[in-house]
């Protein structure tokens, strides 16, 4: 059997798609998987061992550039690869028009939510079978469903996202335990006060810890730098690509963050996790895993500082 799994985006929707790939292998154990997703995010299905190929596509960059015949060259030649791959089945878990879209080049029987519970439902009308998922259950729960129910497999499989840590090198990074703190994200409004994460980092310094901070772009770096000049000891880290930060979260001992992919990756990698919601309800998009890990917050309702800490210090503990 070889299937293809299309989750292209974003990075936190991504993650959330890796147990289905535990639970197909468990099931279907000859099985050959793979997987269609966004080239900036091809770094998480690489991690899971049982992904066989990575399709990359590019939709995010071909929207910039839809005149280029680079663009169209480059679209041309995935629908010709997946055209002449044959699948037993593709199951898209994302339920977008684009996703379906991309689902429909591929060869083979396609599978998806039901057009009353996609996320738009006109992607419904591009698959071969469709299921009804509740709506209400976390992300992680309905791409498993989904998955059941296409595959007639079993929907109480062990939660099992299936990946481990990088190792890489950090010689940046002075020798003992250090903490990632997690401040971007893509919207301002889910974004906790600077002051409130220089309280956090001075605590860990406190407990014998390096507090890190990743940043993505300039706007995130300078934040990070004026959280990091408050706190002598705590250090702002050099870019990074998204296989490196799976290494540096891998090997932290805890993960503070707020709603953001990288919060979701720690959960996955089984890193002690605390996840921060000021405009967003953590009750189906909040971090989920079988480590240790603690949803914080709701719309409207920042955590504090001092309940973080709180937390925290049971987590190190």
């Amino acid at each position: 059997m070889r299937i293809l799994l299309v989750k292209t985006s974003s990075l936190g929707d991504v993650i959330h798609n890796l147990p289905v790939v535990s639970d197909l292998r468990r099931c279907f154990p000859e099985a050959r998987i793979d997987w269609c997703v966004e080239e900036a995010f091809a770094d998480i299905p690489r991690l899971h061992p049982d992904v066989s190929e990575i399709v990359t596509v590019a939709l995010r960059r071909w929207r910039k550039t839809p005149g280029h015949w680079n663009t169209w060259r480059e679209i041309g030649a995935l629908r010709k690869h997946l055209g002449q791959t044959p699948y037993d089945a593709i199951l898209d878990t994302q339920g977008l028009i684009k996703s379906a879209l991309i689902a429909r080049q591929a060869s083979g029987r396609r599978y998806g939510y039901a057009a009353e519970v996609a996320r738009e439902p006109l992607a419904a009308r591009f698959y071969d079978e469709t299921f009804v998922i509740p709506p209400n259950a976390h992300a992680v729960v309905r791409n498993r469903w989904l998955a059941a129910a296409a595959f007639n497999t079993p929907v109480d499989l062990p939660l099992d996202y299936g990946v481990i840590s990088p190792a890489v090198n950090f010689p940046w990074l002075a020798k003992g335990s250090h903490v990632v703190l997690l401040t971007a994200t893509s919207r301002d409004d889910k974004l906790w006060a600077e002051g409130n994460w220089m309280l956090i980092a001075q605590a860990l310094i406190n407990r014998g810890l390096t507090p890190v901070f990743p940043s993505g772009n300039a706007l995130e770096r300078q934040r990070a730098e004026r959280i990091v000049a408050a706190v002598p000891g705590a250090i702002v880290a050099p870019p990074l690509s998204l296989h490196e930060l799976a290494g540096l979260i891998g090997g932290s001992g805890l993960v503070i963050g707020v709603d953001t992919g990288l919060a979701h990756l720690a959960t996955a990698l089984r890193v002690p996790t605390i996840a921060l919601y000021i405009s967003t309800d953590p009750a189906l998009t909040g971090v989920y895993g079988t480590g240790s890990f603690h949803n914080l917050g709701a719309p409207g309702h920042p955590p504090t500082a001092a309940q973080v800490m709180t937390v925290a210090d049971q987590k190190l503990r």
